[in-house]
């Protein structure tokens, strides 16, 4: 059954989008297309909004069991005043204080602060005032590769090499020094820093987007730079995000419907027309976001009208997938934060095992979230069980099928072994009882398909990985893309720009319809 009575009946009114997905990307398109005035229809196979910004139970309440923080608030608080309201009067948030604690397999420390002059005096105290002085200049190059980026890159609807050369040619010497194009990240950081537990610890950002710090290049260290600008978190969690985006979304007048999966999306005339929801229904656009991930759309889920509009994802391009544990227990020993990164012994092994031979590593580095602990140094637990995530690298091989029970028994026990030989006592959860505490690559293969479980689109690995990413208007005329594996990448913020930019893009073509509509009927001549 058609909702509405068809596009030639609907002239007149205003334009209907429909957008598939509720994750943070698509939120942020709903936002902004129903503030703007547009009938906006949001599609989400899941239960509620987030896509990978979801949530778990636990015998201490729900555990965010995807992204913990945010960082860029500049974007939430323009995205905020776009809809007509203020992240201010939506959300608390609070700005951390304790970046993360950083703990190696010889109890070694280092705490990174969101003061520079702070980190600096901690690196110090950690590696000497030589390694201090590299870490200060190191801040430094961050800051201008970050400003000289923002712009090109990251705030451009399509980037590319030519543009990105024309838009730092005022200092390209300093900064083609900075950004080491021929280097990896992890070659660059040897050059950095002479302390191995400096260049392992700077290394971890290829895994905020996904890929391996020995295949990406040394541009990403840039990444440091938006962390240390400001990383926030939500009171109620960073479900409260995502569930705050579509109340206010609603409030302008979309409709989010949820359990409800989008089977087909329908082109008649070359261009998009709507889309045909699980079960028969179908919903007539004007233009249609798709904010799943791109893989979908080359592997032809969504019907093969619309395969062309998004590149082919073979294994080796897909990004890292994760092992979540999500539970509640009570830590004992070392002082968690509420960011803590157990580094393993050896960076090169670990990668070699996730790259080469597509395995969980035998000796990993892990990310713990202690939820209940305030990022500030000294902050306390709440006296008993809390919520806990942790989080280990793995390969996106999800849709090859699920681990082994022994597989699943070696890895939790390497894990928490891990974290023992630092000096943190913890007790794994009971997957017998709480089977949903443990999620693994088949399981976020089966959340996000076609995808095998990559949990950042496409990995950053190659000099021009940025400008293969999909960008918000496809090669199939009303239909746009939008998400984590678009342009401008993965992440919260980066997420929430791309949804803006499909939104835009949206609103800037239906306003030149719109013009030439009536230019033509003015002059009495169709062009089209």
């Amino acid at each position: 059954m058609a909702d509405g009575s068809g596009m030639a009946a609907r002239a007149g009114a205003r334009d209907r989008v429909v957008i598939v997905g509720a994750g943070v990307a698509g939120l942020a398109a709903a936002m902004e297309l129903s503030a703007a005035g547009h009938e906006v229809v949001v599609l989400e196979a899941a239960a509620g909004p987030g896509g990978k910004m979801r949530a778990v139970p636990s015998a201490a309440g729900e555990i965010d069991a995807g992204p913990t923080v945010f960082t860029q608030r500049e974007v939430f608080e323009a995205l905020f005043a776009a809809a007509g309201t203020s992240l201010e009067a939506e959300l608390t948030v609070r700005r951390a204080e304790l970046l993360s604690r950083n703990v190696w397999p010889d109890g070694a420390t280092l705490d990174l602060f969101d003061d520079p002059a702070r980190c600096e005096a901690a690196v110090e105290a950690f590696s000497g005032p030589a390694e201090a002085a590299r870490f200060r200049a190191f801040d430094a190059r961050c800051r201008r590769l970050f400003e000289a980026f923002e712009g090109p890159v990251m705030a451009a609807e399509r980037p590319t090499p030519l543009g990105v050369a024309k838009a730092v040619a005022g200092d390209a010497l300093r900064l083609t020094r900075d950004m080491a194009p021929l280097s990896t990240l992890w070659d660059a950081l040897g050059r950095q820093f002479r302390d191995p537990r400096l260049r392992q610890l700077f290394a971890r950002f290829s895994t905020y987007v996904g890929g391996s710090p020995f295949l990406s290049p040394a541009l990403l260290m840039l990444i440091w730079r938006s962390e240390a600008k400001g990383v926030w978190t939500v009171e109620g969690g960073m479900r409260r995000l995502a569930r705050t985006m579509a109340a206010v979304a609603e409030r302008n007048g979309a409709r989010l419907r949820y359990g409800a999966p989008v089977s087909r999306i329908a082109v008649e005339g070359g261009r998009v027309r709507g889309v045909i929801v699980e079960g028969g229904e179908r919903i007539d656009a004007d233009a249609v976001v798709f904010a799943g991930d791109p893989a979908a759309l080359a592997a032809g889920l969504p019907g093969r009208d619309v395969q062309r509009s998004a590149p082919a994802m073979p294994r080796a391009r897909r990004s890292l997938s994760a092992w979540v544990w999500t539970w509640a227990a009570e830590p004992e020993g070392l002082p968690l934060s509420h960011h803590t990164v157990f580094f393993s012994h050896d960076y090169r092994a670990e990668f070699e095992d996730l790259d080469r031979r597509r395995r969980p590593p035998e000796d990993p580095s892990l990310y713990v979230c202690a939820q209940d602990r305030a990022a500030t140094p000294g902050a306390e637990g709440p006296g008993g069980p809390e919520r806990l995530l942790m989080i280990l690298n793995a390969p996106a091989d999800g849709d090859l099928g699920p681990p082994s029970l022994e597989e699943i028994e070696r890895c939790t026990t390497t894990s928490f072994a891990r974290l023992a030989a630092a000096g943190l006592r913890l007790s794994p959860p009971d997957l017998s009882r709480t089977p949903e505490a443990l999620t693994t690559p088949d399981r976020f293969a089966a959340m996000f398909p076609a995808t095998g479980g990559a949990l950042y689109g496409a990995n950053p690995h190659g000099a021009l990985a940025t400008f293969r990413r999909p960008t918000a208007r496809s090669p199939v005329p009303g239909l746009y893309l939008a998400g984590g594996g678009c342009h401008p990448g993965p992440g919260v913020p980066m997420a929430t720009r791309s949804g803006r930019r499909a939104a835009e893009a949206i609103m800037a073509d239906r306003a030149s319809t719109s013009a030439s509509t009536r230019t033509a009927t003015r002059g009495g001549t169709s062009t089209g």
